[in-house]
């Protein structure tokens, strides 16, 4: 199994990386035997993912991380680098690498001093690897100052370091960082290739697959947390009643409480998972006794992850809640294919009767104005408007439609 099987419906992308994979592979090879370096090569020290949510743009560059690392026996007879087993793919791929350095936004935007460390490494030689590369999950989230640290490094790369960045759109990125990236856009995987890679990778039964590829639209990580964990599906089927549910004020701010309350949940699971570790853990390196105090001086490293933590508790409430709204979206988009006389495709098959009453209910104007209504509920919670108010404007706009 290659680093490339995980990239469903990316069969273009996954050649170009692979190319380009392989003349990386010969520019250092090259290099270490101090032997001419290859006059042409289709790698580049920028690469920019893009692509819709759920098309797998974090899985791709990370891919790619592993290719550049690979070292495969095999490369000498002529395989493509990316085997998938060697011990360079296998940590890229499990995010330990020491010479991938991975950052994703914790908040709503990614600071330049979560930036200014990373940045620091990228102009160091690898530590082990054949290559420094540095994966910015979530570009699009860099404000002025830490995109500004980042174009900096992209200008003058060292000449063994890569950067990988991911976004939704080349819009969403400094035009003067793209113009120095290469750009490979990826697309929405066929609700087809999801279910079939559930079924082959993770052993999910075919009906139960089919359904979850196709109530996520081919959304590959929601397909796959819908088809493994009974949780999701319960949240997804609460929320797809609320649709029927908003029949007077009272009932839509409910709704609405409902939906933040659910999203808080899943921000205090994880946080429950992930910030009792995190505390130990930092305070072992810090040189705490078991049970003790902390070494003076050392408060302030204490509260700086405090404030991480608390900023990734937001994110995370707002990501659920985004989940919610996509389901929504879906659900509605499905109610309007119905009052338009096409019944292909319908997502949401599972809440057929749900579907045929708001169909029957009301007409396709009111349907589009209730999905403009979320799209402009989450635009407010991207805007880092109060959840409770703008989900409780969403279900009043939704009553109205």
């Amino acid at each position: 199994m290659t680093v490339w099987d995980d990239l469903v419906g990316q069969e273009k992308v996954s050649a170009v990386l692979g190319a380009a994979a392989r003349d990386a592979d010969a520019l250092v090879t090259a290099a270490a035997a101090g032997e001419p370096l290859p006059e042409a090569s289709k790698m580049t020290h920028a690469w920019l993912f893009t692509g819709p949510p759920g098309a797998g743009r974090n899985q791709t560059a990370r891919a790619f991380a592993a290719a550049l690392q690979c070292v495969s026996p095999d490369r000498a007879l002529g395989g493509t680098p990316g085997c998938g087993f060697c011990d360079g793919c296998h940590t890229a791929l499990l995010g330990t690498h020491a010479d991938v350095n991975t950052v994703a936004a914790v908040g709503s935007e990614i600071l330049v001093k979560d930036m200014r460390d990373t940045v620091r490494k990228s102009y160091t030689a690898p530590a082990t690897g054949r290559w420094q590369i540095i994966l910015v999950e979530d570009a699009e989230r860099l404000n002025e100052k830490s995109a500004n640290a980042v174009l900096k490094a992209v200008e003058e790369p060292a000449p063994r370091t890569v950067w990988l960045l991911c976004a939704p759109s080349v819009e969403d990125v400094l035009p003067t960082i793209r113009s120095r990236c290469r750009h490979l856009n990826l697309r929405t995987p066929s609700v087809e290739a999801v279910a079939d890679m559930l079924v082959r990778r993770d052993g999910i039964e075919p009906g139960v697959a089919a359904a979850a590829a196709r109530a996520t639209q081919g959304h590959v990580d929601r397909a796959r947390r819908l088809a493994t964990d009974p949780a999701a599906r319960e949240r997804r089927a609460a929320v797809l009643k609320l649709p029927l549910r908003l029949d007077e004020v009272g009932a839509c701010l409910r709704a609405a409480q409902e939906l933040v309350d659910a999203a808080a949940e899943d921000a205090k699971q994880l946080a429950e998972e992930m910030d009792g570790k995190e505390a130990e853990e930092l305070k072992a390196a810090l040189g705490a006794a078991q049970g003790g105090r902390l070494p003076r001086g050392t408060a302030g490293v204490m509260k700086d992850l405090e404030d991480m933590q608390k900023r990734r508790r937001t994110r995370t409430q707002r990501d659920s809640l985004d989940v919610a709204l996509g389901d929504l979206t879906g659900f509605y988009r499905d109610v309007l294919a119905l009052q338009l006389g096409s019944r292909v495709a319908i997502a949401n098959a599972d809440a057929g009767d749900a579907l045929e009453r708001l169909a029957r209910g009301s007409g396709p104007e009111a349907t589009l104005r209730r999905i403009e209504a979320i799209a402009a509920c989450r635009e407010a919670l991207d805007r880092n408007v109060a959840p409770l108010l703008a989900v409780e404007a969403m279900t009043m706009a939704l009553r109205a439609g």
